[in-house]
Formats: structure tokens, C-alpha cells, sequence
């Protein structure tokens, strides 16, 4: 208890360093895949560079209220204005198995950094569905054993924190055994009811969150402020058909494709006026049915797979005003590139499940 009470203050001190909207990083894409695929995409909104050396990542691992710096790690590197920076668990050797599986080509493309390749110097990439997460400034103390807190952090200020510090989420079973467990999109969220969603799954910031979470939540709602998506998706060819491998079943790819981008809606700020093309794109996530709504002059529309192939074309007349897309027969992370008259470009990402 005093330990939790403890972290309590140091979230409620430090929260006030974030209270502002799209002037500071925060976690934008989580990824919890097969094997040894974790990974992090962390977003810059503001209008210039941050260099990453003065920010660190720390593991909350099965519900415990304290991480040491052992469970971090600094960061490196640099987000460039409006980008994003993507740290990938460095498991690299082609022939490790098990623990030491390497982590997918495709993943390893995506990255921008890799991180704690030795679990027993740093665990802070090792995460499970059932461990929270705690995007923060400050430089690390040498000593491994220091707890993470503003005493012995230099600079410390909490950033973003993803699920709930101090709980342990349970599986499909209601259990918390093991490293199975992950927050799930039903009420409270930590029981196991509804789909398991911090496990096996990518998680996407949504475009309308313009900061990060800077004090432990009494629930984590997986779906508030994120959108899911599964680990893998099946490969489809030019013509939207299923590509069977050598065995006879289907080929998957990690769907990694999202990595690497963020559409938020600081990326509209401080640009100017006349060049932004700001549709509404919905429902996101969709069942099928994708709308576009437009007061711009939008007179292209393409539709581009996960994996670069266009899957549709759309010519838009000066008319209309709400473009609907037909994406039933097909699952998975898409892109819309929209093109003006004038020859300006942008991309939306949209979600089909």
C-alpha cells in the first residue's frame, strides 16, 4: 500500500509537466505480437524535432506497483516534427528459437531503434499483455535496483502511461496465471470479459487523442483511446484473392504496415490554412462501409493495402460531398490517399475488421 501511495503522489506532481494538448510525445502504436514482435511507436505533435536521450520506457511487469531501472531503458535516437520513432526488441539472430526468436523481417524494417537485447541488463521491451508501460523524461541512475520515481530520476516527468499501473489483468478464464493475461474491451476491463486486446494485437492511437495519459487510470479501456488490430494478416493478391503457401494454407504477414505513421489531428496545427485537406473519414474502425466527407477539392481517392497494392481508384466529381467506399471484402489496415485539383496529397488510415 505505501508503495502504491507512493507512485500516486509522483503521478499527481508530475502530471501537470502534460497537461497542455499536442506540444509533447506520446506512445502512438503499441505492438504485442506473436514471439519476440513488441514494439513501440512513439509520436512527436509538435512543429520541431525532440531528441529521444532525454526520455526513457519502463515495464510495469503483473501488476506490480514499482518499476526498478532494470525494467528500463533510455531511448535514442531522434522523432522528427509531426513523425514518429519506432523501437523494436532487438532479437536479431536468424537462428535463435525460443526465447531468443528473431523478430519478423517485416517488423525489423519498420524499426527505427532496437532495444534490450539482454533481458537480464534491460527487460523494459519484454512486455506481455498483462504488463503496463510508462513513457517518461528524466536520465536513469546507473544503479539497476533504483526504483523508477522522482527522487531518483534526474529530471523525471511522467509522458504516457498504457494500462493501469498496479493491476494485473486476467485471461479468458478469469485467471491471471502466467503471462497470458491482458486488458479486454468489457467492463472493468481487467476480468477477461469481452476480447483480450493488450495481447496478440496492435493497438493505434486515435486520430482525436492529442496527448498522452499522464496519471494512473482507475480503468484502462483498451478502446477509448485506441484502435486494435489483429497481429496478422492473411496475404492477399493484386486482385484481392487468398495466397496459399506451399502446405496449402494461407500466408500471413505481420501487420506492421501501420508502423511508421501517425495520423492525429496535431498534425493540422501550425500548418497553413489553404493547404490542409481535413475530410472526415468514418466509421473508424469499420465493418466494411467507409465514408469520406469533404468541403475540399478532393478529385481522387486510392484505396492501398497494408502491403502497397491499390485495391481501388475513385474519381470524385466536383459534386460530392460524401464519397462512400466499399471495403466488405477485405480485412485489415488500408490506407486512403486523397488528391486535390491542385495536386496535394493526404493519407488516412482506416481500419476494416
Amino acid at each position: 500500500m505505501k508503495q502504491t501511495l507512493l507512485f500516486l503522489s509522483f503521478v499527481i506532481s508530475a502530471s501537470i509537466f502534460a497537461q497542455n494538448t499536442c506540444n509533447e510525445l506520446f506512445i502512438s502504436e503499441y505492438v504485442e505480437g506473436w514471439s519476440n514482435n513488441k514494439a513501440l511507436e512513439i509520436y512527436n505533435p509538435t512543429n520541431s524535432p525532440i531528441n529521444l536521450s532525454g526520455y526513457f520506457v519502463s515495464r510495469y511487469s503483473n501488476g506490480s506497483t514499482t518499476a526498478t531501472v532494470a525494467n528500463s531503458i533510455q531511448l535514442t535516437g531522434t522523432v522528427p516534427a509531426k513523425g514518429v520513432y519506432v523501437g523494436v526488441l532487438q532479437k536479431l539472430d536468424p537462428n535463435g528459437t525460443g526465447q531468443e526468436a528473431p523478430v519478423w523481417d517485416s517488423l525489423q524494417a519498420r524499426a527505427d531503434g532496437f532495444y534490450c537485447a539482454d533481458y537480464n541488463v534491460s527487460n523494459a521491451w519484454y512486455w506481455n499483455g498483462n504488463d503496463a508501460l510508462l513513457l517518461a523524461k528524466g536520465t536513469l541512475p546507473a544503479n539497476a535496483t533504483a526504483v523508477i520515481n522522482a527522487t531518483n530520476v534526474t529530471g523525471f516527468a511522467i509522458v504516457d502511461v498504457f494500462g493501469k499501473i498496479g493491476e494485473n489483468p486476467a485471461n479468458e478464464t478469469g485467471t491471471s496465471s502466467g503471462n497470458d493475461g491482458a486488458w479486454s474491451s468489457q467492463f472493468p476491463y481487467s476480468t477477461g470479459l469481452g476480447v483480450l486486446l493488450t495481447k496478440d494485437h496492435s493497438l493505434i492511437r486515435k486520430p482525436g487523442i492529442l496527448k498522452g495519459q499522464t496519471a494512473n487510470p482507475s480503468f484502462f479501456d483498451p478502446l477509448l483511446e485506441w484502435d486494435s488490430i489483429p497481429p496478422v494478416v492473411v496475404r492477399l493478391d493484386a486482385n484481392g484473392n487468398i495466397v496459399y503457401g506451399t502446405s496449402g494454407n494461407p500466408i500471413l504477414d505481420g501487420n506492421w504496415s501501420s508502423l511508421g505513421t501517425h495520423e492525429c489531428n496535431c498534425n493540422n496545427i501550425g500548418l497553413n490554412a489553404a493547404s490542409k485537406i481535413s475530410p472526415s473519414v468514418y466509421p473508424n474502425p469499420s465493418n466494411g462501409l467507409v465514408f469520406v466527407k469533404t468541403q475540399n477539392d478532393i478529385r481522387k481517392i486510392q484505396v492501398v493495402s497494408a502491403l502497397g497494392q491499390q485495391i481501388k481508384e475513385i474519381n470524385v466529381s466536383a459534386a460530392q460531398q460524401i464519397i462512400e467506399i466499399d471495403l466488405s471484402n477485405h480485412q485489415g489496415v488500408y490506407f486512403l490517399r486523397l488528391t486535390t485539383n491542385s495536386g496535394e496529397q493526404s493519407l488516412h488510415k482506416v481500419i476494416i475488421r
